[in-house]
């Protein structure tokens, strides 16, 4: 199949409608009027993503000053460690957001995904927040340079690494789909293993300031990983020569291949945490993989694994706001602001 780079979007162009005729590669005038759109249904996604908003400097952090000094050892290791693959993992994501919309046709995708771009600013913003509450400066700086010296993060991240680099080389439809893939995977899986860390030190009434921010955090991947997957199934549809058996074998592989590079670095970074269960994370981590590719629109790879195996997880994860869908399972520790969209009978 010959490939076509694509031009990035005109910012303005009248003689095209107002509704894209694609998600990318399409025509449109560049004027967003959200009741004439391709998929109407994302306003409401971009109206749960603003409804999200929140600031790192919100979150009281005084108990975490006095709880992360009488922290084990390998708590503290761990803690530090985890914070450096966030910061790893979120930083990238503020500026593939916004290449992604650079070349989208869709006026909606544009704005979703500038929310996500500044949702992912913020994520980032509140790791340099949390480690200034509780370490120095140079401890701080040391725990940011883990995504460049650390050999098992290095490992982890290099094929998300290598695509996100090649859609910048190369922005056509197919290296956006696969971009879009590690983006879920990134969304919906990479950061779930050290989610798990901070809630099992919340569990045992331990650095409750760092898991708030953690759960907000967590409350936007939800949601972009739930926009993204419906991005990919959308784009998908609209260039159906994408739709062969070779790019799903290649998404299969890329899932079959992450899951095996977060096992491994789950087991590096919390083998001697107390309250982990280094099994019951393998399963998790399959659990979490099974839900994107449902969300992709594709099959559950480990039939062993289609239910949580960490249950405790779900009082701070799988239904932060009510949203009734299988994505969002469990009643909301915080509400969003009240509209039409998200009436009462959601909280």
């Amino acid at each position: 199949m010959s490939e076509v780079l694509l031009e990035k979007a005109k910012t303005l162009e009248p003689r095209n409608p107002n509704k894209s005729t694609a998600l990318f590669g399409g025509k449109s005038s560049g004027i967003l009027n959200w009741n004439d759109i391709a998929y109407p249904h994302w306003y409401k996604m971009y109206k749960r993503l603003v409804g999200n908003y929140w600031q790192a400097d919100e979150v009281n952090m005084s108990g975490d000053v006095r709880q992360f000094p009488a922290l084990t050892e390998s708590e503290r290791e761990a803690y530090l460690k985890i914070i450096g693959l966030l910061s790893t993992l979120d930083a990238p994501q503020t500026r593939t957001a916004l290449l992604l919309s650079l070349y989208a046709t869709d006026p909606s995708v544009q704005s979703i995904m500038a929310v996500i771009a500044q949702q992912e600013a913020v994520h980032n913003e509140s790791y340099s927040y949390v480690l200034s509450s509780v370490v120095s400066l140079e401890e701080q700086n040391e725990s940011f340079q883990l995504g460049r010296k650390d050999p098992v993060l290095l490992r982890r991240n290099e094929s998300l690494e290598k695509q996100y680099n090649k859609f910048v080389e190369e922005p056509t439809i197919e290296n956006i789909l696969r971009t879009l893939v590690y983006t879920s995977l990134l969304e919906g899986m990479f950061f779930y293993s050290g989610f798990a860390f901070f809630y099992n030190l919340a569990r045992n009434n331990k650095m409750i300031g760092t898991s708030t921010m953690i759960s907000y955090i967590n409350r936007d991947e939800l949601e972009h990983g739930r926009f993204i997957a419906e991005l990919f199934r959308a784009t998908l549809a609209e260039n159906p020569e994408y739709n062969t058996e070779e790019i799903c074998s290649w998404v299969y592989d890329q899932f079959k291949e992450s899951v095996e590079l977060e096992m491994e670095w789950s087991h590096y970074v919390l083998a001697d945490i107390e309250g982990i269960d280094l099994d019951e994370m393998n399963g998790y981590i399959k659990y979490r993989a099974n839900k994107m590719l449902r969300m992709m629109g594709l099959s559950e790879i480990y039939p062993e694994s289609v239910n949580n195996p960490m249950k405790w997880i779900r009082a701070y994860v799988d239904n932060f706001d009510g949203t009734k869908t299988d994505f969002f399972e469990q009643k909301s520790r915080q509400y969003s602001k009240i509209s039409d969209l998200n009436g009462f009978d959601e909280l």
